[in-house]
């Protein structure tokens, strides 16, 4: 799957898409956005174009136009990370994971948590 690069306007969109997991119209994303953004409707309008010309989304028309996601919250959140561990961490995985620990961004907790995960994922081979 190719890399879409999404902008962070772009994914204040994809969120109400990916939350909604149906097809939204204009109006139900524009009065969504205009609350919490404070964008006007060409804002909005201008950013949902961008995306469909992507690819991230498409249009359903019937009486009006509704949109719908193209490609889903996970597998864009997969890209950008293998773009992120590739970008800063010459494709290994090991090293980011190390960086985090590190850095203090994982707690004694969190590393507790992940062992026990991966054990269980062992038992499920």
């Amino acid at each position: 799957m190719s890399t879409i690069k999404i902008s962070d306007a772009e994914l204040e969109v994809m969120s109400i898409l990916w939350r909604e997991k149906q097809a939204v119209s204009f109006s139900d994303i524009r009065i969504e956005l205009s609350d919490k953004m404070g964008w006007e409707k060409s804002t909005i309008a201008t950013l949902l174009r961008r995306l469909q010309k992507k690819g991230a989304v498409s249009i359903q028309e019937k009486e009006i136009y509704y949109y719908v996601p193209n490609i889903t919250k996970e597998d864009y959140a997969m890209s950008r990370k293998r773009s992120l561990i590739d970008k800063f961490y010459d494709g290994s995985t090991k090293n980011f994971v190390a960086a985090l620990c590190q850095k203090g961004e994982l707690t004694e907790a969190d590393i507790d948590e992940l062992k026990m995960y991966f054990r269980m994922g062992d038992e499920n081979k």
